[in-house]
């Protein structure tokens, strides 16, 4: 018996229980057969086998993204980006807009993503006026960077049937301007109800989970957690892609919409369709709910007002027992459920509910989940980890956002997506990035959840850092025990699947400074190389 890979020579991180760094490691078809020094793994050598010369550099289990939203973040690659060099003023974002709507056939959408009003010139949001000055035959919406509030112009609330007597809907305003007249931004539920007239076709779809996948691919992305598609159709389309093999990277599917979140989760759970149906390449995760706002909005629900303004507590979208008629319903049902809660408000009132349904129906290794539990002070990672709730922090958003959170939460980002603290309390918590609205690249989280500086060298609670096996655990093992599957990937172990990450350097011999630099060479999922940059092949 013979392997089909074999790599020699480099800097293994096992990422096992005693974070063990060998020399080799031995593939059979989709499995990891052998692990060790190279002469314990050179018998597995055969005529046939392929060696790699890792030369010293590291072999990683391949990155688990806990948090991310695959399908938004595809569809986004095909608008403009406010993100791109010289989109730093409204000009350059409206001239780039007049561009593409001189571009499009008059009706169709005209979108642009990423924008963040304190990265422009001008420190404000475009007007419905000024995108009507671009045009009135075309929709356009533009997605602020953390996808939670969206400016449209009069095209597109025509057609979204928002008129200056719509009411605001629960956990969400309808802005106006000072005479009552809409100012085109539709902020928290309001923009979500709002993405079920601005959607994307079959085709468009299917385009951007290829996109979507090859970009996380090559940043050593093999499995990612979706957060949310756009609807049932979406989630569809997304369940076929992989059951006809054209996605190659393995998903865990929240039940769970960027639309409607409550009714696609109710429509999900009438049907049946539990957590855990599915296979190594697609597999139904858990039912969420979305509970508050963005953190850079900023539109969380906190306890306390926000350092900015202290009229201002953020949003909730339900109350509790709302919260509790479908997830405590879930959690009887057999569901792992999880919520969207940043601000400490919110996750205060989401333990509520995972403690009442607990109570009311015990159930062991339920592995209950919590997104981005942002603002999570001592009192709440304690009840975290009595109630097993596993926290999915987002170890990127300091790196882009850190000032603007320094700015409206003070002193609360001593705790804010503290992961230094779950994990001395013995909490497995996860990483994710939250794509699109921040930076899929896990080695930038790694290097924030390491080093806690902002991108512009501002420190950030820095007594929340972790370590560099920690913070790969992270986004590996840890990811990997969050969706039930630690047995079968999450660390490089003979048993387990073949899915493995080279990194351009040893990542144990380098600055911490710098691990923002490394990239990835190599990506293997199911022990076929998906994505290969330059590697010594003998």
């Amino acid at each position: 018996m013979n392997a089909t890979v074999v790599f020699q020579n480099g800097e293994i991180v096992t990422i096992d229980k005693e974070d063990t760094i060998c020399q080799s490691v031995a593939i059979m078809e989709n499995k990891i057969v052998a692990v060790g020094s190279n002469e314990e793994v050179s018998p597995w050598i055969g005529s046939a086998t392929k060696i790699i010369d890792l030369k010293g550099k590291s072999l990683l289990p391949g990155f688990i993204d806990a948090h991310l939203h695959f399908v938004l973040y595809g569809v986004f690659q095909m608008n403009i980006s406010c993100k791109d060099q010289g989109m730093q003023s409204l000009d350059a974002i409206l001239t780039a807009l007049q561009k593409r709507a001189d571009a499009t056939p008059r009706g169709q959408w005209i979108r642009a993503w990423g924008f963040n009003e304190a990265f422009v010139e001008e420190q404000r949001y475009p007007t419905r006026e000024e995108l009507d000055a671009v045009s009135t035959e075309h929709p356009i919406v533009i997605s602020r960077t953390c996808s939670h509030i969206g400016i449209v112009n009069s095209k597109a609330l025509e057609l979204a049937h928002i008129t200056d007597e719509s009411v605001n809907p629960p956990g969400g305003l309808i802005e106006r301007n000072e005479d009552g007249s809409l100012s085109g931004r539709l902020i928290e539920n309001a923009y979500m109800q709002f993405n079920e007239v601005s959607g994307y076709t079959n085709k468009e779809l299917e385009k951007a989970m290829l996109v979507a996948q090859q970009h996380f691919m090559e940043k050593g992305i093999t499995s990612v957690h979706e957060a949310g598609t756009f609807d049932e159709e979406s989630f569809r389309l997304m369940q076929l892609a992989s059951q006809n093999g054209d996605l190659k990277i393995r998903i865990y599917a929240m039940i769970s919409s960027l639309n409607d979140c409550k009714q696609f989760t109710l429509n999900m759970m009438k049907a049946g369709i539990v957590t855990g149906t599915g296979n190594d390449f697609f597999k139904v995760g858990p039912a969420k709910l979305f509970t508050d706002g963005s953190s850079t909005g900023p539109t969380i629900a906190t306890r306390e007002s926000y350092s900015s303004n202290p009229n201002d507590y953020g949003i909730l979208y339900y109350t509790e027992d709302e919260i509790y008629d479908v997830l405590g319903e879930a959690h009887r049902k057999g569901y792992q459920i999880t919520v969207h809660a940043q601000g400490d408000k919110a996750i205060e009132l989401y333990l509520n509910v995972v403690e009442r349904a607990i109570n009311e129906y015990p159930r062991n290794n339920h592995r209950h989940r919590i997104e981005h539990a942002g603002i999570s002070a001592s009192d709440l990672q304690e009840r975290m980890k009595n109630l097993g709730v596993i926290p999915i922090p987002n170890p990127p958003f300091p790196y882009e956002f850190g000032e603007s959170y320094i700015h409206n939460y003070g002193e609360r980002i001593h705790y804010m997506y503290p992961a230094r603290d779950f994990l001395d309390l013995g909490i497995p918590c996860a990483a994710g990035s939250d794509a699109p609205v921040t930076t899929y690249n896990p080695m930038i989280g790694i290097h924030t959840a390491v080093n806690r500086k902002v991108n512009s060298g501002t420190e950030f609670g820095r007594q929340q850092r972790v370590s560099l096996l920690e913070a790969i655990r992270m986004y590996t093992y840890n990811a990997a025990f969050a969706s039930f599957d630690e047995d079968k990937k999450g660390s490089i172990e003979v048993g387990k699947l073949a899915d493995l990450i080279v990194a351009d350097r040893a990542l144990l011999q380098m600055p911490l400074e710098n691990l923002k630099d490394v990239q990835i060479e190599m990506t293997m999922i199911d022990g076929k190389i998906v994505y290969e940059k330059s590697l010594s092949q003998v």
